[in-house]
Parts: structure tokens; sequence; C-alpha cells
């Protein structure tokens, strides 16, 4: 406690051991004595206006003139608030500081007690094992941390982010001394050369390496504060940003994925994971067999229930009606990451990945239902497992409540195998959810409650997102409708939104007639997929003539013909916003 010692009682403080390392004035360095001798008996938090008061006049409001040397103090890191609301020094005036309080830094009684900042390392000696590297290495990523922390809340040349690179500087050449010395492979060191990872691609890969191993939630996964670690200013993390953007070397060649959520302001946020083989291969590197994961479309050909959909439409590409298209960007929002995060803190969820909600979507045919239950997976960036119930009674006869149970444990198995999770999707699902029969019924009435209640039971304990499309909400058991979150209805687009889906789905390239007129056609009452028909059939209509060109007539012709029809139980066809 020397140096302490020294600088309370040394009478010109500018001749303390201390001082040259403080990086102030002799004004400020005497603000430092003076809450150093406080702290010492006692008191560790102080108001800035009581301070300045002790040390200055305040009759003629002289102390308010060494505001701005407080306010340096703490950007150099010597002091920090202590509010619960702490402001950016870097952005506040001197003046707000006035009825703040402030403290000691941790960083400013080390140099007290210690005389010195420097970084205490062991001996440089080899690594042990990959463990010891790896515990060296995520140093460095708190490191990176603390440097980004100071760039967002002081002035990026104060002492304190000085000190900090300084440190990292001395850990860096420690880790390549280290490695050179140690004779046994480093698993992970052997990985940066062999990808020929630069330093930047290499912290963002440590950072994720240490949220796997410390089973975090921690936002360290999120795109904009991993490139926030490797930046000095905004010039920087623009450019930083191809980094992990598509076709980036992280992502493209396999090494980094990442999972797309609708954040709670209606955004897109990226939170980023190292592919499951590259991480077990560095966690486990005396494992002879690689534990690997495999793609869902790999697995497909082992089954016969269901059709594997790869998305290609968003939400934002779907026309639909206002009020069914807030629910589902509300549904969006609750399913975020945060949101689950704080639902699981609550004790309200048990676990803290995967998203588990059960939807009806329901509504007349040609409404949409199953296109925009491809859209949600692709905003969510999940494959869809598609199943057609209508077929559940002809797959195999008399054996039609076993296969309840076995759309069920087939999907679970192919969740086993796979790295994310898919939406189970239900088309048709009307005769699953349909009133039971009650009272004496015939043996095909008691197979069909029998494979009703098997649904039932397996729908209580779903774990995941399901998504059953049915035409009528009212014919819904209503054991069936209490066990789903959501119900959500689909309805017939109006006048301006036929408009738009007219104009949408009309071929860009086609010739027109002077007498089309696209208002004239949005009168009809259509669905999106009855649209999308008659648009169809009228290309193949003009497309064989001599001349082919679109005209009003034409339209008109296959309008009527699909009214006569009357295909209300065609498979809904969904329509998009192209």
């Amino acid at each position: 406690m020397k140096t302490l010692v020294n600088f309370l009682e040394e009478k010109e403080i500018e001749k303390s051991e201390i001082f040259v390392h403080l990086k102030c004035s002799v004004t400020e360095a005497e603000m430092l004595r003076y809450l150093a001798k406080k702290y010492m008996q006692g008191q560790d938090d102080f108001l800035v206006l009581e301070l300045l008061q002790d040390l200055y006049e305040s009759e003629n409001y002289e102390h308010l003139e060494h505001l701005t040397e407080l306010k340096n103090l703490l950007e150099l890191g010597w002091l920090h608030q202590q509010s619960f609301t702490p402001m950016k020094i870097s952005e506040v005036t001197p003046l707000e500081l006035l009825n703040t309080a402030v403290g000691l830094t941790p960083a400013l009684l080390k140099l007290l007690q210690e005389g010195t900042l420097d970084v205490d390392l062991p001996d440089v000696k080899p690594y042990a094992d990959h463990l010891e590297y790896l515990q060296d290495q995520f140093l460095r990523i708190e490191l990176y941390q603390k440097m980004s922390i100071i760039r967002q809340n002081v002035h990026e040349h104060s002492l304190g982010i000085d000190r900090v690179q300084n440190k990292l500087k001395v850990l860096e050449k420690r880790i390549e001394e280290r490695i050179a010395q140690t004779v046994e492979t480093l698993v992970l060191d052997k990985f940066f050369k062999q990808k020929k990872m630069d330093q930047k691609e290499q912290v963002i890969f440590i950072a994720l390496l240490r949220e796997e191993y410390s089973a975090t939630d921690s936002s360290l996964r999120e795109m904009n504060t991993l490139i926030d670690l490797i930046s000095l200013d905004e010039y920087d993390r623009i450019k930083n940003r191809s980094l992990l953007e598509d076709g980036s070397n992280l992502i493209g060649d396999g090494i980094i994925d990442y999972e797309e959520m609708l954040n709670p302001f209606g955004g897109i946020s990226r939170s980023f994971y190292i592919v499951d083989e590259v991480l077990q291969s560095i966690i486990h590197p005396q494992k002879n067999k690689k534990v690997r994961r495999l793609k869902l479309n790999a697995l497909m050909s082992e089954q016969d229930i269901f059709e594997l959909i790869e998305p290609e439409t968003s939400l934002e590409d779907v026309v639909l009606n206002k009020k069914t298209e807030d629910t589902l960007q509300n549904l969006m929002r609750q399913v975020d990451k945060e949101v689950v995060n704080r639902l699981v803190a609550w004790g309200v969820k048990d676990k803290k990945s995967g998203i588990d909600a059960r939807i009806i979507f329901y509504g007349a045919a040609g409404t949409g239902k199953t296109m925009t239950a491809y859209s949600l997976a692709k905003s969510l960036k999940r494959q869809v497992l598609a199943f057609d119930c209508s077929k559940i009674l002809s797959m195999y006869v008399g054996e039609s409540e076993k296969n309840v149970r076995k759309i069920f444990d087939t999907f679970y198995d192919l969740c086993e195998k796979t790295k994310t999770e898919p939406i189970l999707l239900l088309n048709e699902a009307d005769q699953f959810l349909s009133s039971r029969s009650s009272g004496i019924s015939s043996s095909a009435d008691q197979m069909h409650n029998q494979m009703q209640n098997i649904f039932l039971e397996q729908i209580e304990k779903f774990k995941g997102m399901l998504i059953a499309t049915t035409n009528l909400l009212e014919n819904i058991d209503k054991a069936f409708s209490r066990r789903f979150n959501y119900k959500i209805e689909f309805k017939k687009p109006d006048e301006g939104q036929r408009v738009e889906l007219w104009k949408k789905m009309l071929p860009a390239n086609a010739p027109f007639d002077d007498s089309f007129d696209v208002l004239a056609l949005s009168k009809y009452s259509l669905t999106g997929g009855q649209i999308n028909l008659i648009i169809k059939n009228t290309a193949y209509k003009v497309a064989v003539r001599e001349k082919p060109v679109f005209t009003q007539k034409d339209f008109l012709e296959e309008i009527q013909r699909e009214k006569d029809a009357s295909f209300e139980s065609e498979k809904s066809m969904g329509f998009l916003n192209k």
C-alpha cells in the first residue's frame, strides 16, 4: 500500500509515484486524491455538487468551472457513475453531471494499490492442452468486449481504451509465443490456419465458441454486437458487415450459420452460431467419430409421410386482409428470442430454444392459408414438413389410428437428426379437428373418434411449431380449439386487394388489348387462388393463337367459367405479391 500512502500524503501531487500514470492535470489529480481520502473513510460514492463545493468556492459559482475537469476524469476511466441510468459520457454536457454521483473505478484502485496497470500474466510456457489455449482466447474476447463498451460510452482516445488495448496486445503476443513453444497440435489454431481466417474472422469465431461453452443466451450472437466487437468506428462497422453476410468466407465455407427472427420492433435480426460439425470438432477433438447432424433434405427418402417444402416467399410477399396481417405480425413478435427468454425467466416456458406454437389457419379455399404458412416459415428461416390430412384414411386400410401416431413420431425423429426444427404443416385438417361422434355409433365412427383422440393427445404434448389449415372453424371440436394458441382467419380479399392481386399476378411481358381494364376485373368477388387459376387458364388459351393478345373478353369468359364451376373445394393455392 506504499503507493496509496504516497499519493495521499505527497504535498506536491505531481511528484507522487502514480501521477505520471494518471495522464491528467494537477487539478484533476487533486480531485482524485480528495475522493481517495473519502474512500479510505468508508465512503464509496460522492455527489458531484458536494465534491466541487468542498474543494472550491461556491459563492461565486467558481465550482462550476471545474465540471469539465471532472468529466475528463470520467472519460479517462478513473471515475465512473453510480447512477442506475448511466449517461453516455461523450455525449453529455458537463452541467448534466452536476447532480449525479461518481465513484473510483477498479482501475484506479488497482493503480493506487500496485502502482502499475501492467498486465500480470504468468511466465510464457507451452500450452498443456487445447482447453488451456481456449482459456486465453476467451480472455482475449473479454478484452474486445471491454473495448467495444468503452467505444460506445466514452471518447475512443480516452485512457480507458488505451489501457485495454495495451492489455490486448500483451495477451495476443503471449498467445503467439505460447503457440510457438507448444509441440502438440492445437485444434483451434490448426483450424484457423486451414481455413485461412484473418484476425477479425477469428475474433468472431472465438466469440461464438465462447457462447457455446458458457451456454448462455448472450447478445454476442447478434449481428450488430459481433460487428461492434471488431470495429473501430462507423466506417469500420459498414465495412465489416460483409464478414457476416451470405457469401462471406465464414458462411460460404460452412463454418457459421444464422437464424433470422423478427424482433419486437418489426425488424429482422440475425443470431449466429457455429455449424454443429465444426463445433464438435473443436469441443471434442479427441473423438475420431464426427458427431454430425444431417440436413433434412438428405433424410426425406427414409420416410413416405411428409413433403419437404423449402419456402421461397416471406410474409412481405403475401397479400392478406389487414386484420390477418396484423395478427401474424403480432405472432412473429411473440416468438422473438428475447420474448421467449423472458417467458423462460418468468417460468412460463420451460426451455430456452425452439418455438412452441400451435396455430389454426381457417378460411375459404384460395384465401392463401397454405402459402402464408410457407411464408411464415421463410420469415422464421424454417423448412416445412407438410402432410395432407385427407390422405390419412387411405394410407393403410384399418391402420388410421396407428398412422396418426406415425405422423408425429416421424416428425420428432426427423427433428432429432437435424439442426433446425422444421414447421409441421397439416393441410386440410378438417376431419382431425371436427366434432367427435357421441352415443351409439358405427365401427367407422368409433375408428374416427379413436383417431381424433390420438390426434388430440399428440397436439396436447406437441413441442415446436404446428400449423393446421381448415375451411370451417365452426365445425372444430371445442377440445381441439382450446389446444391451439392462435386461430387466424383468412378472409376473401376486398376490391382493393383484388386490384393488387390482379396487377401482381398478370404476366408482366404479355401483350394486352386496349380494351383490357384491370379495375373492371377486380369488381368480381374472387379469391387469390381463383385469380391465379383464371390468369393461368387465360394464358394457355391466348398462347395458342396466331396473334397472342390478352383481351378483356378472354378474362371475363374464364371468370364466368370459374363462377359456374364453383370450385370452392379446390385446394388453396395462395397468392403472392411479387
